[in-house]
């Protein structure tokens, strides 16, 4: 279990919307506060999101470079997301995870606790900012030669694992391209978004896993 909730950690690093230990009295900066409202406001007109990316991991320190894919469909509260290096799959349909680990052939079930694991819970990735952080315009960029703006975010609790978030936002499309993370313990996670597709259809048993359709697993309900 506690290596899942790791894997979790490391997916919404990766993916991060979270972060850095800045000055609980930093002012709202007014600019980055209207780009990240529009990137929310256009993503809850979504009905569902399907996400290809690669992400990456560096630890100078620990001489640790590591480069991964993986794919992640939200629709509402309800994720799927499928990260094939960790031989991991995980459903959520709002209410109840199932983390399969294919090579085990076992399935954990867990209840969403909402205050728990809300900042673990994919579906918030483009939302995590509008709670515990400060933020600050970074500029404009070009990324293989789409404008971005570029917008810096800091969690008000210095406490946090996590300690810098570096978001890129398309320009005209208000889509996040790329986010950049740093931890404390000297880990650096690059999340690049590969693909993205909009409004797709998905029914709702998508995100609920299927015993039928996996021969053979080992099922632990961990409510």
């Amino acid at each position: 279990m506690t290596h899942m909730r790791n894997m979790r950690k490391m997916v919404m690093a990766c993916v991060a919307i979270l972060l850095v230990a800045a000055s609980a009295f930093a002012q709202v900066d007014t600019k980055a506060k209207e780009i990240l409202d529009k990137l929310s406001q256009t993503t809850r007109s979504y009905k569902s999101i399907q996400i290809e990316f690669s992400f990456a991991l560096e630890n100078k320190k620990n001489n640790v470079n590591q480069t991964n894919e993986g794919e992640l469909v939200l629709k509402g509260k309800s994720y799927r997301l499928h990260m094939p290096v960790f031989g991991m799959e995980a459903f959520c349909d709002g209410t109840t995870i199932w983390s399969y680990m294919t090579d085990a052939k076992e399935c954990n079930i867990n209840g969403v606790e909402e205050d728990k694991d809300a900042a673990l819970n994919p579906a918030n990735i483009f939302t995590m900012y509008e709670k515990g952080y400060t933020y600050s315009f970074a500029g404009e960029e070009n990324l293989a030669g789409k404008p971005v703006f570029v917008v810096d975010l800091f969690p008000i609790d210095k406490s946090k694992e996590l300690i810098k978030a570096k978001l890129y936002i398309d320009k005209t499309k208000y889509q996040i391209v790329k986010a950049q993370t740093q931890n404390k313990d000297g880990n650096s996670y690059l999340l690049t978004l590969k693909s993205m597709k909009t409004n797709q259809e998905f029914r709702d048993d998508y995100f609920k896993f299927d015993k039928a359709k996996y021969p053979g697993v080992e099922m632990n309900d961990m409510r």
